[in-house]
């Protein structure tokens, strides 16, 4: 067999074309990697910039959700206290400042009455009424006697009850049953602090009302008409 030899010239340009045809497939797979890495990067962060940006809009609704919320609470607080306010004024308007202290009764002796019943004129209003009928407060005020002995006025008024307004004025309740208050103690207008009865120097069952001037006897005033002058008729 015979060996055949390649021209020098024609075996250089060969290696050439083969070195060169290598390196254009190294770029080639190095450019197809590249690409295939990038594609592989692109997506990534454009998933995470996604996410962020769903995270931030929860947030946000959470926090509008919130807020909204705490809103609707102060409105709701607000709207309790004022209809709150709105009664307690409505309630106040219409509770009356003095009140008769029997609900039903018959009159009996009248202020400044002569008679030899008393010892001077008469110092009160009576009202005849059973024993056991419920004695209000003329108008709110505060206790300043309560006991037999007509709570230090004497004997005749049998148990009794001195109340101190806010006007200065003092109405007493005398011949009481039963005395449903103590000295210090604060009473409201229409407020059952009493029930009637016959002690002390009674011709039969009923309340004696008074109102003075002073806690004391002897600075009564005509109560029928400092209760008519406040739009109270008996």
């Amino acid at each position: 067999m015979s060996k055949r030899v390649m021209n020098p010239a024609t075996r250089a340009a060969a290696v050439a074309l083969a070195t060169a045809g290598l390196g254009a497939s190294l770029v080639a797979g190095a450019g197809s990697a590249f690409a295939a890495e990038g594609k592989a990067v692109v997506p990534t962060a454009a998933t995470a910039s996604a996410a962020v940006a769903a995270q931030a809009e929860t947030q946000a609704h959470l926090a509008a959700q919130v807020k909204a919320a705490a809103a609707k609470t102060v409105t709701v607080k607000a709207t309790a206290v004022k209809a709150t306010a709105t009664k307690k004024a409505a309630a106040a308007k219409k509770a009356p400042a003095w009140v008769k202290p029997v609900s039903s009764y018959s009159l009996s002796a009248s202020f400044n009455q002569g008679g030899a019943m008393w010892a001077h004129k008469h110092s009160g209003q009576d009202f005849a009424v059973p024993v056991g009928t419920p004695v209000k407060a003329a108008g709110a005020g505060t206790v300043v006697k309560a006991g037999p002995y007509g709570g230090g006025d004497g004997p005749a008024y049998g148990n009794a009850i001195v109340v101190k307004h806010a006007n200065g004025t003092y109405s007493q309740y005398a011949h009481l049953s039963k005395i449903q208050v103590k000295i210090g103690q604060k009473v409201g207008a229409g407020q059952r602090i009493a029930l009637s009865g016959n002690t002390g120097n009674s011709s039969g069952p009923h309340l004696h009302f008074e109102i003075r001037t002073t806690p004391n006897y002897g600075s009564a005033v005509n109560p029928a008409a400092f209760l008519r002058a406040h739009g109270v008729g008996i």
